[in-house]
């Protein structure tokens, strides 16, 4: 990577000598792509990471301690692929950027990542980022502002009640964020393929049909959506397809449904536990708990 020139270009007097911290050839395996060939496929990637970091004030001398380890862009490249799986090679590299520049020692970057099975040559990306252009901090992938939201499940016979609005005045009274889960169908067997995509289309109607029986329901298909969802005081309906789609586990992609699903989310957002919202006497008990 020759970058030599460009990480050179607006230095002052003062700040002619430069550390680097390099990473260079790092391999791992891991799932990523948009094509439908590259679904549960794990790929060769590699990685090489140029970091400028901030001069220091006075000389570290020997000390460990008081240097940037190279361990830290290793961690934070296996932080990224663990978190979610990602159709593009760009966002990839952003993800890893944004984490390496909320970093206050490090000031200028650059990075390539490539991927090394698509034939006999390499395919990648490689992008130049200061910490000016990066997010001040970067929050974990599930992160919500404020109190944690309650995961309340929706199943058919919630769905069909004609007191829905007021089940969910009760939700909504004690001023907590609330995200719906929809639950379509009976759970089955293990599933896979065009069997798991027939589920989800399934919980994504059944979202919808959530959000055609009360106006304040808000769909919601990322984590963005979701924070904004809970800043305009709306009530979140999870459409899972997306989330469910990119996660890292196979077990969440192709397995998990009804309670276990939506468990699996709540613990994503830091919620804990999740609520059922079933039949009508389920309906009294929530409201007499207030959660």
């Amino acid at each position: 990577m020759n970058t030599q020139a460009d990480f050179r270009r607006d230095l002052s007097a003062r700040e002619r000598a430069v550390d680097r911290l390099l990473l260079g050839d790092y391999i791992r395996k891991a799932e990523i792509g948009a094509f439908g060939e590259e679904r549960d496929v794990e790929q060769t990637l590699r990685f090489n990471v140029m970091v400028e970091l901030v001069p220091a004030d006075a000389p570290v001398g020997d000390d460990v301690d008081g240097i940037l380890s190279y361990d830290t862009l290793v961690q934070t490249i296996d932080t990224v692929l663990r978190d979610e799986r990602l159709d593009l090679l760009e966002t990839l590299a952003e993800r890893i950027a944004d984490r390496l520049l909320a970093i206050p020692a490090v000031r200028h970057l650059t990075l390539r990542v490539e991927k090394l099975d698509r034939g006999p040559f390499a395919l990648g990306v490689e992008i130049e980022r200061t910490a000016r252009q990066a997010v001040a901090a970067v929050p974990d992938l599930f992160a919500i502002r404020g109190e944690a939201p309650l995961v309340v499940l929706v199943d058919e016979a919630a769905l069909g009640d004609a007191r829905l609005s007021e089940r969910f005045d009760a939700l909504l009274a004690p001023g907590r964020p609330v995200v719906l889960a929809p639950c379509s169908a009976p759970e089955r067997g293990e599933t896979g393929g065009v069997d798991r995509q027939i589920d989800l289309l399934a919980m994504e109607q059944a979202a919808w049909r959530i959000a055609g029986r009360d106006a304040r329901c808000r769909v919601i298909e990322s984590r963005t959506e979701l924070q904004h969802a809970i800043d305009q005081t709306c009530l979140a309906v999870w459409a899972p397809s997306r989330i469910v789609r990119r996660a890292t586990d196979p077990k969440v992609r192709d397995r998990l449904q009804g309670r276990a699903l939506a468990e699996w989310f709540a613990e994503r957002l830091g919620a804990g536990d999740v609520v059922e919202l079933g039949p009508i006497g389920a309906a009294h008990r929530l409201d007499a708990t207030g959660t």
